[in-house]
């Protein structure tokens, strides 16, 4: 060592000393002032906040938010969720680089505000719009650009925030798509009102996983693992330990050891600790241990109400429907309860940045909030066709009498008990069938709809062969408003003094077309009798001749001033076979026929032989036989006229009195008239045309008599505001045509219980969802209907029918129903049947007296009789 060494050691001990007092005084000065440094840290801490929620709050202004509407037939598989999830993961990401990280994020909201059973959207970075709009789902999901939602301020509001508990690398419980996970959170908002300003809403963000994040979480899980194993470990040793001295103390160990001689010998046995086990990441770190698909999340929940009580009620549903989804790891309430108090979100010091997180979309997940894509698989969808979304009066409005912009459908319970009455707009309720065996509800939930739309100032024709339904509506249609508006077309005839109404088919007095006139009538007897071209074409030809020269005879009757001298179908049979009278009436109204019909008359009919008339002349004698329809289409000008009821908003009750084979033929005449009538409102503007309701009863008989004239109507009405009802116990009964157009234009499809194979026809439509077997076992006046609102169909759906003596209680005016039947007559024209008998039989010789004054009129004018005919 040189000579130096003394003083360089000397140098750096006093270095060494000075390094020491310095730290001292530090260390002293830290003590004294250490609120200096935490102040600058916490003024630090502070600027680098205030930076990050400017710049977050900036990147969360460019946020937009898609809203995706599912099908009815939505049903994803397993890999389309998935691919959907990794779309939102990805999309998480799409911020400007400047963005702070709780900004990055995508956010998932189920909400429920009276709309809509569960809105779902999407709100993610304006950058993400064109990848989240393009969905895996297809076409089965719309997706389009949902402005922002603005809430109403609620008097109750409850929040709360969710985070995994349990084993924090375990995942959650995987849930079957079938039925849709979503169910329970359906279920828990099923009984929201809007009237009573509840909401419901989840949100759910999804992060992308931060690298250095999940490192250090991978790290400390590593490091818990270790730390258990080793105290495993401690524990062990500690057990063999005591269990190996418990056994050298004890008597039967020392015994054996004297026996032996081994007494003392060797002391104690030495024992080997066990040696901790080596932890696998694997298996320490479970869902954490890939980096593929792993998101952190942030759950938050608002429940609201302007109700006590029900906000704090539907957050208890909305956390036990989330229960569903517990496993090895669950989700549970954040914060810690004390007595009857919950300190989490909703009260300070969290609810400041609740609201902070609620409002700007950000996400701050709690540490352990770490999932997998494949345990959102329930939330990273719709709702699909497996879930059961209740019916909200958005979805299907609820029932004010005497509101005409409603019609009533029956009544609905809903979740929690309560029962509404649910109506369909008229606008939007075209055409209704009904199915079920008889005493279902079918007549009487019709009646009820009817009843409802007269109230309400509607017009509307019912058709009831069978009669019943008149003297159950008659109670509650028994109003002095209603009366004047009311018509009862009755051919029962019934009763020692019988009174009966009146119609002339080919009367002109009443402003008719005639050659609309003379094509219902054909019309209506062909379809009656099942003539067509191939099969009767003689028949169609001749009385298609007859009939446009009795309607010819009219036209000038009442050009005359002379409608009490029109003919009627009954004068067919003159016409054909008494010369004179043929001879008279074609000199009449030559002038008024084409020159095609003059000619057939003057060079065809004289060579028909007489048996040909016979298939013509036979159903009009079988009318004549029975006094009933002889009265009623015997009069000259009758009062009934279905164009004018339907321009006045009449409610006309017809009953034609049967099934027979004259039944079906006045049946004809009266739908014919009725498709003609409809058709004629052509002359009148859109806009000016006045909705008009008919409901026919016992379709099969109805569409026996007039099967093209029925299918006809479906196809054909909507475009002149006239909405057919029809109801029928078979589907299968109904010829095809009828059958068919039924089924495709109908805006209402329901059906009660019966066989299933009756109801099977229509649960067909609905995919079999509800099957036949569950119709065919409803109780009577329960049924389940498809229906539609806003264009949308609606259903199936379980409805109970109304019953009229519990929906209209206070229209019944049971003491004023003979009064009202009696008006109902009056306003229809009806005369006793022995006085229109009476008239029926003398109309021949008022017509051919009009006859002969016509031709002396025409002569004394100084016209030449016209000759050729026969």
């Amino acid at each position: 060592m040189g000579p130096a060494a003394p003083h360089l050691i000397g140098q750096a001990s006093s270095e060494l000393l000075g390094l020491l007092t310095s730290l001292a005084h530090a260390a002293g000065w830290l003590i004294a002032y250490w609120w200096v440094p935490a102040a600058v840290a916490v003024v630090f801490w502070a600027v680098g906040e205030v930076v990050v929620r400017y710049l977050a709050r900036k990147a969360s202004a460019q946020r937009m938010a898609l809203e995706l509407v599912p099908s009815r037939h939505f049903d994803p598989g397993l890999e389309e969720i998935f691919r959907r999830g990794v779309q939102l993961a990805r999309a998480s990401t799409s911020m400007p680089w400047w963005a702070p990280r709780r900004s990055k994020a995508v956010q998932i909201r189920l909400r429920a505000d009276g709309s809509s059973p569960l809105r779902y959207r999407v709100e993610g970075p304006a950058g993400a719009q064109r990848l989240l709009s393009i969905t895996p789902f297809g076409p089965a999901v719309t997706v389009k650009k949902a402005p922002a939602l603005k809430d109403k301020p609620r008097k109750h509001v409850v929040r709360a925030e969710f985070v995994l508990r349990g084993k924090p690398t375990a995942p959650l419980r995987e849930v079957p798509i079938d039925p849709d996970p979503l169910q329970p959170l359906v279920d828990a908002v099923s009984d929201l009102r809007a009237e009573l300003g509840d909401l419901a809403e989840i949100r759910l963000d999804i992060q992308r996983a931060p690298k250095w994040t999940l490192r250090a979480r991978r790290v400390q899980l590593m490091a818990q693992a270790r730390r258990a194993e080793r105290r495993e470990a401690q524990r062990a040793a500690r057990w063999i330990r005591q269990d190996a001295t418990g056994i050298e103390d004890s008597l039967t160990w020392q015994l054996q050891q004297l026996v032996t001689g081994k007494q003392g010998g060797g002391g104690r046995r030495l024992v080997m600790p066990p040696v901790p086990r080596r932890v696998e990441a694997a298996e320490a770190l479970g869902k954490l241990a890939e980096d593929d698909h792993l998101v952190r999340v942030q759950l938050l929940v608002l429940c609201a109400s302007d109700t006590e009580g029900r906000a704090h009620a539907r957050l208890a549903q909305v956390q036990a429907a989330l229960d569903v989804f517990g496993g090895g790891s669950r989700w549970a309430m954040r914060g810690w309860r004390l007595g009857p108090w919950r300190l989490g979100a909703d009260r300070w010091p969290s609810r400041r940045g609740f609201e902070r997180r609620w409002a700007l979309g950000h996400c701050q997940p709690p540490r352990v909030n770490w999932v997998r894509l494949e345990e959102l698989t329930g939330l990273l969808k719709p709702p699909t066709v497996h879930c059961r979304l209740p019916l909200l009066a958005g979805d299907l409005p609820t029932f004010r009498h005497g509101n005409p912009e409603l019609l009533l459908q029956g009544i609905y319970t809903g979740p929690d008990g309560r029962r509404r009455l649910v109506a369909t707009y008229a606008k939007e309720t075209l055409f209704e069938v009904g199915v079920g065996k008889a005493g279902g509800g079918k007549t009487e939930r019709a009646l009820a709809q009817a009843i409802g739309w007269a109230h309400a100032g509607g017009g509307l024709m019912f058709v009831d062969p069978h009669r019943d339904s008149w003297p159950r509506a008659v109670p509650f249609l028994a109003h002095d408003h209603l009366a004047e508006r009311i018509a009862l077309i009755d051919l029962n005839a019934g009763g020692p003094a019988p009174q009966l109404s009146s119609w002339n088919p080919l009367g002109m007095h009443q402003g008719q077309v005639a050659h609309e006139v003379v094509e219902a009538v054909t019309d209506a007897y062909a379809s009656a009798l099942g003539w067509d071209d191939a099969s009767a074409p003689r028949a169609l030809t001749i009385l298609t001749a007859a009939v446009a020269v009795l309607v010819a005879i009219n036209e000038a009757a009442c050009r005359a001033g002379r409608p009490e001298d029109q003919a009627t179908v009954f004068h067919v049979r003159a016409l054909l076979t008494d010369a004179p009278f043929r001879k008279a009436a074609l000199a009449a109204v030559e002038g008024r026929l084409d020159e095609e019909t003059r000619s057939w008359w003057r060079t065809v009919f004289p060579t028909l032989p007489p048996d040909a008339f016979a298939v013509v002349l036979n159903p009009i004698a079988r009318l004549a036989a029975n006094p009933v329809t002889r009265a009623f289409l015997g009069q000259p000008a009758g009062v009934y006229n279905i164009r004018a009821a339907m321009d006045s908003r009449m409610i006309v009750w017809v009953c034609p009195g049967g099934n027979g084979p004259t039944d079906r033929l006045i049946t004809a005449l009266l739908a014919r008239d009725l498709l003609r009538a409809v058709r004629s409102r052509r002359d009148i503007p859109e806009e000016r045309r006045v909705p008009f309701r008919a409901y026919f009863d016992e379709l099969i008989t109805l569409t026996g008599a007039a099967p093209e004239t029925i299918a006809a109507m479906f196809e054909d009405f909507r475009k002149y505001k006239v909405h057919v009802h029809g109801m029928t116990q078979l589907l299968a009964r109904l010829p095809g045509a009828v059958r068919l157009s039924l089924v495709q234009n109908a805006s209402t499809l329901a059906s009660t219980a019966g066989s299933q194979s009756a109801v099977a026809p229509i649960t067909s439509e609905w995919g079999d969802n509800p099957g036949p077997d569950v119709v065919a076992a409803l109780d009577r006046y329960e049924h389940y209907m498809s229906l539609t609102v806003h264009g949308r169909r609606i259903g199936p759906v379980r409805i109970t029918g109304p019953h009229l003596d519990e929906v209209f209680a206070d229209q019944a005016r049971p003491r004023q129903a003979a009064a009202l039947e009696r008006s109902a007559r009056t306003v229809a024209g009806a005369a006793p049947l022995t006085q229109l008998t009476a008239r029926a039989a003398g109309q021949l010789n008022r017509v051919d007296g009009f006859l002969t004054q016509h031709a002396a009129t025409a002569l004394a004018a100084g016209c030449d009789q016209p000759r050729g005919y026969q």
